[in-house]
């Protein structure tokens, strides 16, 4: 079920970039051809070349500055938790953490008794400090 609706994200996302470049190179064409009566079929071209420029630069300053705005000053953690740690990263980067899950689950299956003493040291209890 997951991979299902993992594959029909994706199957939407391939169709929505295939839209968004059809619109695009439709607008292109119709930015040249109202400009070609205008000025010649060459400058007509650097027109359309100038606001596709001019439309990249904008979008790559507003992506710089919502990276920057993540940037901010951060206070430091005050101890060290693994669980909330590992919640962050599968929040953060959910196709990495299926990866990860996936190529953890494939060495478990390899290694059934490297498998069993890791999940050993985790469950069995800690010995009493002297």
């Amino acid at each position: 079920m997951i991979f299902e609706k993992t594959l029909m994200t994706l199957a939407a996302a391939a169709a929505i970039a295939a839209a968004a470049a059809v619109s695009v190179v439709s607008a292109a064409f119709a930015i040249y051809a109202v400009l070609v009566p205008l000025v010649s079929p060459a400058g007509a071209a650097a027109i359309v070349a100038a606001v596709a420029a001019l439309i990249v630069a904008v979008a790559g300053m507003i992506a710089a500055r919502k990276v920057e705005g993540h940037r901010g000053p951060q206070a430091p953690p005050q101890s060290f938790d693994m669980t909330g740690k590992i919640v962050e990263i599968v929040r953060d980067r959910p196709i990495m953490s299926i990866g990860i899950g996936l190529a953890a689950g494939i060495f478990a299956l390899k290694n059934p008794t490297l498998t069993a003493a890791v999940a050993k040291a985790f469950l069995d209890p800690k010995p009493p400090q002297r």
